[in-house]
Order: C-alpha cells, then sequence, then structure tokens
C-alpha cells in the first residue's frame, strides 16, 4: 500500500501506520508524547487549568513529528490519514504497554 492510497477500515490502516512506524527512537518518541498527553490531561483536570489543554496537539505531535523527521526520516500519516493516525497511535501506545510492540 501506498502513502497516498485511500484506507476504508483502520484494519487495514494499522499494518501501514505500523510500517511507518519502525524506527524505535520514532516509536519511543511517540509514547512519551502520548504518556505526556496523559499527564497533562490529568493535571489539568484535576488542577482546574483548563488552559493547558491547548498544549496537547504541540506535545503529542511535537514528539511524534522529531521522530519522523529525525529519525525514521519519512513523513507523518497524520498528513493524509489524520483520524486513522491518531487512532493509530493510542494502538500502537497500547501495544507498546502490553509488549505486543517492543519500544
Amino acid at each position: 500500500m501506498t502513502d497516498s492510497q485511500s484506507f476504508f477500515s483502520f484494519k487495514r490502516f494499522y499494518p501501514y501506520y505500523l510500517k511507518e512506524h519502525r524506527n524505535q527512537t520514532c516509536r519511543r518518541l511517540h509514547f512519551i508524547g502520548s504518556s505526556l498527553v496523559l499527564l497533562l490531561t490529568g493535571y489539568a483536570f484535576f488542577s482546574s487549568q483548563l488552559m493547558l489543554l491547548w498544549l496537547l496537539p504541540v506535545i503529542g505531535y511535537g514528539f511524534a513529528w522529531v521522530g519522523h523527521f529525525f529519525f525514521e526520516k519519512n513523513r507523518p500519516a497524520t498528513f493524509k490519514h489524520p483520524l486513522y493516525s491518531l487512532w493509530g497511535d493510542w494502538v500502537m501506545f497500547k501495544d507498546m504497554l502490553t509488549g505486543k510492540i517492543k519500544w
């Protein structure tokens, strides 16, 4: 499957997504960004500092994009498949937590 191909299900997209995340450092940066997103979300709500929520995309995408541009050396799938890519981030995060994917 190519980067320009349309995906009609997440099940078909996810193997492509994983191919775009072969580099271990890239995956680790995704994991760090996702972890920080969860921590910041919790902190913002528990401290009633909801203005901090605007930082979520900066943190989440910032770590991921550094991984892609400097380590994976590819364009993030987010640019062409934003919803499936966001879903893929969280499935990969879960797969890394459960040991299904090496990180």
